[in-house]
């Protein structure tokens, strides 16, 4: 059975949001079209290079649109698409999961202070 055709749809949506930045770009972009710099300002860490590809992949998927205003200094923008508002509608339990567990999965990371050498 090819992976695409498990009855499980999970990895269909990591198909199109697999990895560590399309999320949380797609939180950023969620409450209207966005400047490219102000994504990259919202979603610290995340590299030029890394941001236009993750971008270009999810332009490419039609969960974001591209919008270049054509203008000098260029100015575009990415806002989500019906489809991607879907996409973002799915993510919003995930999200406040995250946020009711964050202490939680903080202290299963943190090494305790047997592992610190203490």
């Amino acid at each position: 059975m090819d992976r695409m055709d498990t009855p499980c749809g999970l990895d269909v949506a990591l198909a199109v949001i697999g990895g560590k930045w399309k999320p949380l770009i797609l939180f950023h972009v969620q409450s209207g079209p966005t400047r490219f710099s102000e994504i990259r300002r919202r979603v610290g860490g995340i590299s030029e290079k890394v941001l236009i590809q993750q971008l270009r992949d999810l332009v490419e998927m039609k969960v974001l649109l591209r919008r270049d205003h054509h203008c000098v200094p260029p100015v575009v923008d990415y806002a989500l698409t019906p489809f991607g508002e879907t996409l973002v509608k799915a993510l919003v339990p995930l999200c406040d999961w995250g946020t009711a567990n964050r202490d939680v999965v903080s202290a299963i990371k943190a090494p305790s202070a047997t592992e610190r050498g203490g």
